[in-house]
């Protein structure tokens, strides 16, 4: 049986191995980078965001939505962070955040999800075809928005790996996963650098030092693999790349593990100062650190995964989202703050992304349900200042916008628009866009475009 490429990637998926194979082979035809240091950040939502909580109308509209949601679910309207100069607040617990609004570096963008083109209730119901596959579905609604593919299960790749097949080519890779191996990640070229969130890359029972016999025959053993191309090609390949891999582990651990940086003393809580420790602090600390060190790793351009879970909250969704929001919005303002130190505001963006939003009206349990369209944030210094982008759905059960009578909203922007403005930004080429975003021609034209993130 012969075993292409791609096939072997596969086989390896999830190791630091992947990354050292997924470059070998690149040419020197990759487009060089011509406008500057840029890096985005994906961050994942995992379970469905109820982002109808984290993003609330501030002002008429405020009685639909508390009638609507249910006094279960919907939050004081006197709790809610002002969002300057617009008809909007942030969930209470997000008010790290109001800062960087206020700085010009947070935008919002209304009731996004996968489409396959544009939909209308009248189109939602007489054409099937039309719909995304398995609406409502947590893994193939994940796997759709990271591959960006709507009306097929032939999930091979997702952007971000698409992104990097265009890329600059670079000893360490420049796509950076702190949330383990995801669909998003691969390409059909190349494939990430996977960090972990604390600690640093190790070969368990590998020690250079060690004297016993059984450990020093097994790193012979391993020395003599770096070089096996008697063995056959695919033998040479595997040898090769598990070299390389080993050779980029050490490279990056000397950027997560070292002792000082500029920008540890940002990823602090905002009242009390103490350091944070959350998950998905200590990812955006890690993309943060990658960052800092872009240029003794070669980067012109840096593509990051983090994510954070628990967004599935069928019950009990008010006390989950102090958390998870607190949590989520004390980590982007470290963030934020670390670019600004750094001097990269403007060339980092940051941006959200979950499987889908949850059903307007409140269940019996003081939870939601799986719906569709959701809410989403995006920072960065080069964002249109204090931009809410799109269009607050029309909050009648079973009215225009909603599948069914409880508020599963059929979303208004697609993922291509919303993340397409972002790849634009990052420097994807026009010629490139239909490659990264399989669906790109429904997007783009016909009234139809990236949202207007940037100014």
């Amino acid at each position: 049986m012969t075993v292409s490429r791609r096939e072997m990637l596969k086989m390896v998926a999830g190791g630091s191995a992947v990354a050292a194979l997924g470059q070998m082979g690149l040419s020197g035809a990759l487009a060089a980078d011509t406008g500057g240091f840029r890096a985005m950040v994906g961050v994942f939502l995992f379970g469905g965001n109820d982002a109808w909580n984290m993003v609330v109308p501030n002002d008429g509209r405020y009685a639909d939505y508390a009638k609507q949601r249910g006094s279960g679910i919907a939050l004081a309207q006197s709790s809610l962070v002002p969002l300057t100069g617009t008809a909007f607040g942030l969930h209470g617990a997000m008010a790290a955040l109001k800062p960087a609004w206020d700085d010009g570096g947070l935008s919002v963008v209304l009731n996004t999800g996968t489409l396959f083109a544009p939909l209308t209730k009248a189109l939602y119901t007489s054409r099937p075809d039309l719909r995304p596959l398995n609406l409502m579905s947590h893994e193939d609604q994940q796997n759709q928005w990271q591959s960006m593919r709507v009306r097929t299960f032939n999930y091979n790749d997702g952007f971000m790996g698409r992104i990097n097949d265009r890329a600059q080519a670079a000893s360490l890779p420049p796509l950076i996963s702190i949330a383990g191996s995801n669909l998003c990640l691969i390409g059909d070229r190349t494939a990430p650098l996977i960090l972990p969130a604390s600690g640093s890359i190790v070969r368990n029972g590998y020690n250079v030092a060690a004297t016993d016999a059984a450990t020093k025959a097994r790193q012979a053993t391993l020395d003599a693999f770096a070089d096996a191309s008697s063995y056959g090609a695919i033998t040479d390949l595997t040898g090769k790349g598990m070299s390389s891999a080993y050779a980029q582990a050490v490279e990056a651990n000397t950027v997560i593990s070292s002792a000082t940086s500029a920008v540890d003393k940002y990823f602090v809580h905002p009242t009390t100062g103490a350091a944070l420790t959350s998950d998905i602090s200590r990812q955006l600390l890690r993309a943060a650190r990658m960052i800092e060190a872009r240029s003794t790793l070669g980067h012109a351009k840096q593509t990051f995964f983090v994510s954070q879970g628990g967004y599935d909250t069928h019950t009990n969704e008010l006390a989950s989202h102090n958390n998870l929001y607190g949590d989520l919005a004390n980590a982007l303002a470290g963030f934020y703050n670390a670019m600004k130190a750094l001097g990269l505001q403007d060339n980092v963006t940051a941006f959200t992304m979950s499987d889908f939003g949850r059903v307007f009206k409140g269940n019996a349990s003081g939870g939601t349900d799986h719906a569709w369209g959701s809410n989403h944030l995006v920072i960065g210094g080069a964002l249109a200042n204090g931009k809410v982008h799109g269009r607050y759905p029309d909050m009648t059960f079973g009215g225009p916008e909603d599948t069914s009578n409880d508020g599963r909203w059929i979303p208004s922007i697609a993922t291509e628009e919303y993340v397409g403005a972002i790849a634009q930004w990052y420097g994807v080429s026009a010629t490139d866009l239909p490659y990264i975003f399989p669906n790109w021609a429904n997007w783009n034209g016909g009234g139809r475009g990236p949202v207007p993130l940037f100014g």
